[in-house]
């Protein structure tokens, strides 16, 4: 490998309209923008333009790592999958993020990122060895499931190789189909679709290099302290039952694992059953016969064979009971059993239905929002706080619980890890709150972490707004640094310790590994500093396709109406921090409008944009270096 430390130098690009093939170098990027987010968003913002829609062949799909990507004992190789999705409303530019192996591997076959465009004339696949790509004919996989695509290349060209492929749902361009991977990772974001719509089937990689590090001895180090850091730390098990025959599996390059595992099911099949995918269809399973069984395990290898986001899925079930209980869809309207709910055959027909947009399919292909509308507007109504309205997913914040999650929820094209840094430290207190045993996140070691982490030790103090725009802030610039690194949102931040005697964790490792594998040394401050770039980059480009500001801003309706209650466990108390970590209950709470506004006015002036539209303003983007992108926001009337 020639490029500089941890980084491999080569950003390959391929045109699948043309078949031609050529590199461009990473350092153009590295050096403003780090690498995974930050490199990729600003490959969008060169490629594309806001009347390119998601399935234009000159949609830029762009494949990233970043610079700790193949690098052991620091959870950093995730890698990312950026470009415009079709399942946003509008569609806008979005990401999805990837465990596994596929990520460093593309490492070591030389190449820190791959950004297709083009369409070809014919189902293609890209293969990657080293410095050997080419685009090969698929026109035999086409059709075929994602798994079943995966073990046949895997077969033919060797196991080493890694593949991430989509199944008939990309496709058949469902706007919520995924790119599924080695080690069943996938990525969410619709953006199976997108290679579909590139007649893309998969991409192969397998590379012999390995990155060098500018410090490996102090990134051995790291290593080791960053498992002693997480030692005892609770993984957390994401309310699903686990299988009889479980095995946990690691990414590559992790600290000490999460709840990632495979199951083996009584049939012999085996797959990745864990977190959100393994939860969504257990209850209703559970319900419909009576006791515990494999059906949730056969739900989520159904998705990843057909190549369907279970997120979207799980939102869709609770629509699709709504609509049936009210009578407005039936078992014969819409070719699904529907009075067989939780069942393995309601599960299977509606799989395949909106995966080969059959009947009924091809409407709930179009994702939940989409669907409603044809249906009428009582099903419209039957959309409410369980999904998130911007996509159609399942909801994960709730701004009622947690007025932070408001802010977030309003900001982004679709929900993702960084509402976990809140609510994951929230949780925590929660148990000790519950009296837990082992329970150490105290109110005095919250208020401590609240104000090493989030700048104000009475940011997670939800009896008062204040600080919380200022918090928000913090969240973001953090994680725009991380993601961009690469590092594992399961593993990172390290907010708080099990086996220290004052519990704070520690916010410089993410500069000191930084700075080990690149050689650029950079603090804790210069690190949020970078994050503060690159998220307003990503401003930028949401700004460019239609993102107005505080206009655009807002929350749904209904968080101002309908009183909060938790929907799997109705005695749940909603238990959040209040002053001196004091529990105080949210259930029964909405928002308040008031409150809400004035949230976002504390948060634009903690980023020093302009506080009556929410925009950005051209001075801001000037002193982060960002002149060239105001430059075309001032050209567009986008910044004040």
């Amino acid at each position: 490998m020639n490029g500089q430390y941890g980084y491999t130098g080569k950003i390959l690009k391929v045109d699948l309209s043309s078949g031609r093939i050529t590199n461009t170098a990473t350092m153009d990027y590295a050096e403003r923008f780090i690498g995974g987010m930050g490199i990729a968003s600003k490959i969008y913002w060169d490629e594309s333009s806001p009347d390119i829609k998601a399935f234009d062949p000159e949609s830029p799909l762009i494949f990233v790592t970043g610079p700790t990507a193949g690098f052991t004992g620091v959870a950093g190789s995730i890698w990312q999958v950026h470009g415009k999705s079709p399942i946003t409303i509008p569609e806008q530019f979005s990401c999805g993020s990837l465990g596994g192996t596929w990520g460093a591997q593309l490492k070591f076959a030389g190449y820190d990122a791959i950004v297709i465009q083009g369409k070809s004339e014919r189902p293609v696949y890209l293969a990657i060895e080293d410095d050997t790509v080419q685009i090969r004919d698929a026109s035999a996989l086409w059709g075929k499931g994602a798994i079943e695509t995966r073990e046949l290349l895997k077969g033919e060209l060797g196991r080493p190789v890694r593949v991430a492929t989509i199944g008939p749902a990309g496709e058949n361009m469902v706007v919520f189909a995924n790119v599924i991977a080695d080690d069943d990772s996938s990525a969410s974001g619709g953006f199976g679709a997108v290679m579909g719509s590139k007649n893309l089937k998969a991409i192969v990689v397998r590379g012999r290099g390995r990155p060098s590090a500018a410090n490996p001895e102090k990134l051995r180090a790291l290593g080791s302290r960053l498992r002693k850091l997480k030692e005892g730390a609770a993984q957390g098990d994401f309310g699903f039952i686990p299988g009889p025959n479980m095995k946990k599996e690691v990414c590559y390059g992790c600290i000490n694992g999460c709840i990632r595992a495979v199951m083996v099911a009584d049939s012999g099949e085996k797959g990745k059953y864990m977190c959100q995918s393994g939860i969504f269809y257990q209850y209703r399973a559970q319900r419909y016969y009576g006791e515990w069984n494999e059906v949730p395990f056969y739900a989520n290898r159904l998705c990843d064979e057909y190549g369907l986001d279970t997120r979207v899925t799980e939102a869709m079930l609770a629509w699709l009971t709504r609509c049936h209980k009210a009578g407005i869809l039936t078992d014969e309207s819409t070719g699904v059993p529907l009075s067989k709910f939780g069942s393995l055959e309601f599960i299977e027909a509606l799989i395949k239905k909106i995966s080969l947009r059959e009947d009924f399919g091809d409407v709930l292909a179009r994702g939940i929002i989409r669907a409603a509308d044809a249906v009428g507007s009582e099903a419209k109504a039957l959309i409410t706080d369980y999904i998130f309205h911007s996509t159609g997913q399942a909801a994960e914040g709730d701004p009622r619980r947690d007025i932070m999650m408001g802010l977030l929820y309003a900001m982004q094209p679709r929900q993702h890890a960084v509402i976990s840094e809140i609510s994951g430290l929230v949780g925590k207190w929660a148990e000790w709150a519950k009296g837990k045993e082992g329970a150490y996140v105290s109110p005095p070691v919250l208020k401590a972490i609240s104000k090493r982490f989030f700048g104000d030790e009475n940011a997670i103090d939800f009896s008062t707004h204040e600080g919380k725009g200022r918090a928000v802030k913090a969240v973001q610039d953090r994680w725009s640094a991380r993601e961009s690194i690469t590092l594992c949102a399961f593993a990172w931040p390290i907010t708080d310790v099990v086996h220290s005697e004052d519990h704070i964790g520690d916010p410089t490792l993410e500069s000191q590994v930084f700075s080990a594998v690149t050689g650029r040394e950079v603090d804790e401050k210069e690190l949020d500093r970078m994050g503060e770039v690159i998220f307003n980059l990503r401003r930028a480009v949401f700004a460019r396709e239609g993102r107005k500001g505080r206009e655009s801003e807002v929350i749904p309706e209904i968080f101002y109406q309908k009183p909060l209650k938790d929907r799997i466990n109705p005695e749940d108390p909603c238990l959040i921090p209040g002053k001196d970590g004091e529990a105080i209950s949210r259930k029964g709470a909405v928002v308040d409008r008031e409150v809400f506004e004035k949230i976002k006015d504390e948060y634009y002036q903690a980023r020093q944009w302009d506080v009556a539209s929410g925009l950005q303003t051209k001075s801001k983007l000037e002193a982060l270096g960002l002149q060239d992108i105001a430059k075309d926001l001032e050209q567009r009337g986008l910044v004040v």
